[in-house]
């Protein structure tokens, strides 16, 4: 109840007060969730996300309290005292977890549930979205484009090491983050809609690791044995979110390409489609993993052979949005 009375005030104040409140509610109703396994993991990532998400709320009300002294303006749209907007970057790539201020998230997330990490990967990235929606036409393009191209090429690089199927998610976030922030001040609609189709393709990912209990690759192996249907629809949805054509991830990234084009940033369009490339080598390996038939080498996991389980109608309502979403397009855009 809490995320949801927290995630709603951010999303419908146009007065700083009520947008921090919001985030405030968010992130207290959020702690319990992440400590609740009594783990010391557990307690630990709390801590941390605790303390960040404060220091960035703090920053949210610096900047908006001294954007109020200098234009005498609460309103959220009216932000315009340069170094206001700054501080507001800052505090927001805090709470989304944008390079150079990520070395929280992926240690949250390891360190939580699937189903929290679900939360804080999709909702609890929906206020701070907004925020930076609703002042998108006064932030620093040079800025966003910067930490937008570190985001993505970090995501990437720091995934392709990874044997923990939560912190690859993480980086994968982070990536996806990249993606939404580069576009943000040429058409902030985009970066909605990005946000829209990743929440649906990651919710997907981890509802279906949920089912299988897979917290590491060694298990995702073995896991075609639990349930091999919904580990084959697994894969398309891990290439949906790596954005190859024929699924729904790719239509985000092909209209952001476009957008930069337009906007005469080819550079920044290419490198950005150049460094997806290593997030896809990532999302190709989970997805070979997730279909493989026998593990390469003797494995300690035993294998649980399938069992008839309770038809899961969200997941697969989830997993065909996931991966079949792109011949609507036409409709979608028409729509923004």
């Amino acid at each position: 109840m809490s995320l949801l009375l927290g995630t709603t005030i951010t999303i419908s104040s146009n007065h700083w007060m009520m947008a921090w409140t919001g985030l405030e509610i968010n992130t207290l109703a959020i702690l319990p969730l992440i400590s609740k396994p009594h783990h010391p993991r557990a307690i630990e990532a709390a801590v941390k996300y605790f303390l960040v998400q404060a220091a960035a709320s703090a920053l949210v009300l610096f900047s908006s309290m001294s954007n109020a002294w200098a234009t005498g303006q609460w309103d959220i749209t009216q932000l315009s005292h340069p170094m206001s907007c700054l501080l507001l970057t800052v505090a927001i790539a805090m709470k989304l977890g944008l390079v150079p201020f990520h070395f929280w998230y992926p240690e949250v997330l390891q360190g939580s549930s699937l189903t929290t990490a679900l939360l804080l990967s999709t909702v609890m990235k929906f206020p701070p979205i907004t925020i930076l929606f609703l002042t998108s036409h006064s932030l620093n393009p040079t800025l966003l484009t910067s930490l937008a191209i570190a985001s993505t090429a970090l995501g990437g690089w720091m995934g392709l090491n990874q044997t923990q199927t939560r912190k690859i998610m993480a980086f994968s976030s982070i990536a996806h983050l990249g993606w939404m922030t580069i576009i943000l001040i040429y058409n902030p609609k985009l970066t909605l809609l990005t946000f829209y189709l990743y929440t649906l393709m990651t919710t997907t990912v981890f509802l279906t690791l949920n089912t299988t209990k897979t917290l590491k690759l060694s298990t995702l192996m073995t896991s075609w044995t639990k349930t091999p249907m919904l580990n084959t629809t697994l894969m398309l949805t891990l290439l949906s979110l790596a954005g190859l054509p024929p699924l729904t991830g790719f239509l985000p990234k092909w209209l952001i390409v476009q957008e930069l084009t337009k906007q005469e940033m080819t550079t920044a369009a290419t490198i950005m489609a150049m460094l997806s490339l290593l997030g896809l080598f990532f999302y190709l390996r989970l997805a070979y993993y997730s279909t493989i038939t026998l593990p390469p080498n003797s494995t300690n996991h035993m294998k649980q052979w399938h069992i008839n389980k309770p038809t899961n109608i969200p997941t697969a309502i989830l997993t065909s949005l996931s991966a079949l979403l792109l011949p609507i397009s036409p409709m979608i855009l028409t729509t923004l």
